[in-house]
């Protein structure tokens, strides 16, 4: 059993990696992406804004869909979706060919995202400890693979699908064959050849009330995130004056903090509590955006960015592992409702900044996520050690839901 998992383990970290790489690659060539369909300014949020909103129905129509089969099948399918639909996102020359691109994109990305989470969630439940934050620390450094490549691109000047072509044909056959040794972790053993029906932990659903709160967290979070992956570079290359490929970089630092505090995240909690991460991290992440919004230049902005990675890392992860031990016996309906909210706060960050920026200035749009990225305080007591129910077992008092343990496997 133990060599399941860790093959469980490090196929879904893998997929976590590849999932971050393909949306870098996405979201760090926008500009790119702009001048080659030829989208404009007025144009360009409600593209941004359409991908959300498809996630959104994709992570929905996941909630009910892994009543039937198993999260690892629905993981298993969508991935490849999701990077063929990146691919032709960067092949095509028309913006209808945009459009259909983005409108697959974001379905499969939705059941993407609902997904690794359900696995990550259900196979902490089976190890018994913490193990979110590697996952999500996997995702950082497919950002950072991700991003380094984008800048590739743009300072060689290649055409979007060169730079596309060869992610997408290293990424998707490694990921379906890793995807066969998926764990469904309250199966305990059972990979993901199984015949994908099988028996999920625990009844009934979350309930929204006690759920609450932990959206609103998860919502904020992402409309910070969201104006990074989406308008760092454009800030950077339009009111800083930086060049293209210097524009690239921001998401990438973004990235490398986020690795790192997501590292080191694991022993702060266990040392001083969750709660007093995630008031850390808010006003470390606020002050990061109002560097950006004062900053002089390219280089002071790109600190602005990098504090806002080293701030905003701790709070998404933390958040669905709270959601999984708040609902130990209807984790994967708290992961999908949760999960929502992730593009919420993408729909509602990236035309809000864009919107601001038009009408008033992008300086002034970055006081937004920096205020909302405060207002995570007020609920940070959410993150407050709750009777662990993991499993037959209980964790040790400081053991926190991210990161692994310190004998992990």
């Amino acid at each position: 059993m133990t060599e399941v998992l860790r093959r469980g383990r490090a196929s879904l970290a893998f997929s976590f990696f590849a999932q971050g790489a393909a949306f870098a690659l996405l979201v760090t060539r926008i500009p790119a992406i702009q001048d080659r369909y030829g989208v404009s300014d007025a144009l360009l949020p409600a593209f941004l804004a359409a991908v959300p909103v498809l996630a959104g129905v994709g992570s929905v129509t996941t909630e009910h869909l892994v009543k039937r089969i198993r999260p690892s099948r629905v993981l298993r399918w969508s991935q490849p979706v999701v990077l063929l639909a990146l691919l032709g996102a960067g092949a095509g020359d028309r913006i209808a060919e945009l459009a259909a691109a983005l409108a697959v994109f974001g379905l499969a990305v939705g059941a993407l995202d609902a997904s690794m989470n359900m696995l990550g969630v259900s196979l902490q439940r089976t190890y018994g400890r913490s193990i979110m934050l590697g996952f999500h620390a996997a995702y950082s450094l497919g950002g950072i693979v991700g991003a380094s490549l984008a800048w590739a691109g743009a300072h060689w000047h290649l055409a979007l699908v060169v730079s596309y072509l060869p992610v997408v044909v290293v990424l998707l056959p490694a990921a379906f064959v890793g995807s066969h040794w998926y764990v469904d972790g309250d199966s305990t053993a059972v990979p993901a050849t199984g015949d994908g029906a099988g028996s999920r932990p625990g009844g009934g659903s979350p309930v929204f009330r006690l759920l609450l709160p932990l959206c609103l967290v998860m919502t904020f979070a992402y409309i910070g995130d969201s104006t990074v992956s989406n308008w760092s570079a454009k800030y950077l290359q339009d009111v800083l004056g930086s060049s293209e490929q210097l524009a690239t970089v921001p998401y990438n630092v973004y990235m490398v903090t986020t690795l790192l505090g997501r590292a080191i995240g694991d022993f702060g909690v266990r040392r001083f509590g969750a709660v007093a991460v995630v008031r850390l991290g808010a006003l470390v992440a606020a002050a990061g955006f109002a560097v950006v919004a004062g900053a002089p230049g390219a280089w002071a902005g790109m600190l602005g960015f990098t504090l806002v990675g080293l701030g905003l890392c701790v709070l998404v992860p933390q958040t669905f592992a709270a959601a999984g031990r708040l609902f130990p016996g209807a984790s994967d309906g708290a992961v999908a409702r949760l999960n929502i909210f992730n593009y919420v706060g993408f729909l509602v960050g990236s035309p809000l900044v864009g919107a601001l920026g038009d009408a008033w200035n992008y300086r002034g749009a970055m006081l937004v996520p920096m205020v909302l990225v405060l207002v995570t305080l007020v609920y940070a007591r959410s993150f407050a050690r709750q009777p662990d129910r993991y499993g037959d077992h209980h964790e040790r008092p400081r053991t926190a839901d991210v990161g692994r343990g310190s004998n992990g496997l």
